[in-house]
C-alpha cells in the first residue's frame, strides 16, 4: 500500500472536498481510504509514505482531446508554407506531416507526449491519431508506449477520404483491430476516429458506422473551421451536426470536438443525443478558427470537456486560457468562472467514465489510484470554497512533483521513474531531425 499525505488534499468528492492536512491510501490500483494524515499513518503504519511536504494533493488530470502525432511539429519550418486560413494550415502543415509519419516516428512522438503528460500530472489521455505514412500498427505503437509508462489512454485513428479509399479502409481496419485488442484492458480504450465531416463522404460515414462495435463511439472534429460548415451546407444542404446525426454518428459514446460553428438547433441535437463535446481553447485561438459557444453548450446540458488538441500537455494551462478566451470574446468578465473548472475537474472525469471501468478524477474509496502532488504553497487562505481560484491563478502543470497512476508511482520529486527521461529526449531529437528532412523533401 502507498500513503500519499502531509498536504492540502483536494478530493473532488462533494461529501469531503478538502482536508487541510489530508492523505490518500492506495491499495493496488484503487483508493482504499481518504482522510487526515495523522490518523491514516497511525492506522496503516506499514504503508509506504509519499510526503507531499505541505503541497497540494489532488486527482490526476485528464486530457479529453490530444494529438500525439503533432509532437515533431515543435520548431519545424516547412518549405513553402504560407497559410492564409485554416484549410491552408491543414493542407500545408498537418496533412503534409501525417503523410510522412512512420511507426518509428509515432513511437518517439508517444514517448515525448506521454512523458510530458506525466510531468504535468496528466494520467489519462484521449488521443486522436493520424499517420498516413504508416497506418497499420500505429495505434498499437501508441498503446505499447502508454503501457510501458503506466498511463491510461483512449486511442483512435483519424479516418479520412483525403488520401483515397485504400487508406480510408486501412484506417478503419486499424481502429477495428485496436478496439478488439483493448476490450478487456482497464487501462486502455478505443474509439472509431473520424477526421471531420468535410473529408468524409456519406458512404465513408456509413462504412465506419457499420464497422464500429456495439458500445463503441466516434471521436470526430466538428465544425472547427467555417469551411467545414460551408462544405456541409453546399454539398448536403444541412449543417455539420445535423448531417452527422442523420448518419448515426452521434450518441452517448461519441466525442464531438470543437463545435465552434454550430447553431442552436445543432446544440439541441448534441444535448438530445447525449453526445460529448470537447473544447480546445489554445488551438482555436492559434488556428484563428473562432471561439466555441461554450456558455450556450453549458446551458443546454451538453457534457463539455476540456482538451488541448496537441497544443500543450499542460491541462492547467488550457484551464487558464479557456477562462480568458470567453471573457475576452464576450467582453464579459463574469463568464467562465464556474464552467471551466467544471469542464476540467467534473466533465472530463465523466467523459472518461464512459470509456474506463473505474471512477477517475476523484479521490475517494474505490476510485482509481490516480493522484498527483503539486508544490503549491498558498499565500492566502485556501479551503473548499476557493480552491479552484488557487489552482487557476497559482498553479501550472510544472508545479507537479509526483504523479501516480493506478497506484504506480510514475514520477517522484520531479524525477520520472518509469523511463530514462534524458534518453527519451535525445532519441526524440534524433528522430525529429530525420523526420524534418523527410517532410521537407516532399
Amino acid at each position: 500500500m502507498l500513503l500519499i499525505g502531509n498536504g492540502r488534499l483536494v478530493t473532488r468528492d462533494p461529501d469531503a472536498p478538502f482536508w487541510e492536512n489530508g492523505a490518500v491510501l492506495t491499495d493496488g490500483d484503487v483508493i482504499r481510504a481518504v482522510g487526515d494524515t495523522a490518523r491514516l499513518r497511525a492506522a496503516y503504519p506499514g504503508a509506504e509514505f509519499l510526503d507531499a511536504r505541505g503541497g497540494v494533493i489532488m486527482p490526476a488530470l485528464i486530457n479529453a482531446h490530444e494529438h500525439i502525432y503533432s509532437s515533431f511539429a515543435r520548431g519545424l519550418s516547412l518549405s513553402g508554407y504560407d497559410p492564409k486560413d485554416f484549410p491552408d494550415i491543414l493542407e500545408g502543415m498537418w496533412w503534409r506531416i501525417d503523410r510522412c509519419l512512420t511507426n518509428e516516428d509515432t513511437r518517439w512522438s508517444a514517448w515525448a507526449s506521454y512523458l510530458d503528460c506525466i510531468k504535468n500530472g496528466v494520467t489519462t489521455v484521449f488521443d486522436h491519431h493520424a499517420s498516413y505514412g504508416e497506418i497499420e500498427g500505429s495505434l498499437f505503437t501508441l498503446s505499447a508506449v502508454a503501457e510501458e509508462l503506466g498511463i491510461r489512454t483512449c486511442l483512435c485513428y483519424e479516418v479520412s477520404d483525403r488520401d483515397g479509399p485504400g487508406k480510408m479502409k486501412a484506417a478503419v481496419a486499424e481502429n477495428e483491430a485496436f478496439l478488439a485488442s483493448c476490450r478487456n484492458n482497464p487501462m486502455q480504450a478505443g474509439m472509431m476516429g473520424l477526421h471531420a465531416a468535410f473529408t468524409l463522404s456519406d458512404a465513408t460515414l456509413a462504412y465506419c458506422r457499420d464497422r464500429t462495435p456495439q458500445g463503441a463511439g466516434f471521436h470526430i472534429h466538428v465544425a472547427e473551421g467555417i469551411a467545414d460548415l460551408r462544405h456541409s451546407l453546399r454539398q448536403y444542404g444541412k449543417p455539420v451536426v445535423e448531417r452527422l446525426w442523420q448518419q448515426g454518428i452521434l450518441g452517448r459514446q461519441t466525442i464531438a470536438v470543437h463545435c465552434i460553428h454550430i447553431n442552436p438547433r445543432e446544440m439541441d441535437i448534441l444535448a438530445d443525443t447525449d453526445t460529448m463535446a470537447v473544447h480546445n481553447p489554445e488551438s482555436n485561438m492559434g488556428n484563428a478558427v473562432g471561439c466555441e459557444p461554450m456558455p450556450e453548450l453549458f446551458r443546454r446540458g451538453i457534457l463539455l470537456g476540456l482538451g488541448t488538441d496537441g497544443y500543450t500537455h499542460d491541462m492547467l494551462e488550457s484551464y487558464k486560457v479557456g477562462s480568458l478566451i470567453h471573457k475576452h470574446h464576450l467582453c464579459d468578465p463574469t463568464v467562465a468562472w464556474s464552467e471551466l473548472p467544471a469542464m476540467l475537474f467534473d466533465h472530463n472525469p465523466k467523459i472518461a467514465g464512459r470509456c474506463f471501468p473505474v471512477p477517475l478524477g476523484v479521490l475517494r474509496e474505490g476510485a482509481a489510484a490516480d493522484v498527483i502532488v503539486a508544490d503549491y504553497d498558498p499565500l492566502t487562505p485556501m479551503d473548499a470554497s476557493n480552491l479552484n481560484g488557487h489552482i487557476l491563478f497559482g498553479m501550472t502543470g510544472r508545479h507537479v512533483t509526483a504523479t501516480v497512476c493506478a497506484g504506480r508511482v510514475l514520477m517522484k520529486d520531479r524525477q520520472v521513474l518509469v523511463c530514462d527521461e534524458a534518453g527519451v529526449w535525445a532519441g526524440c531529437r534524433r528522430q525529429a531531425a530525420d523526420f524534418w528532412r523527410r517532410v521537407n523533401a516532399q
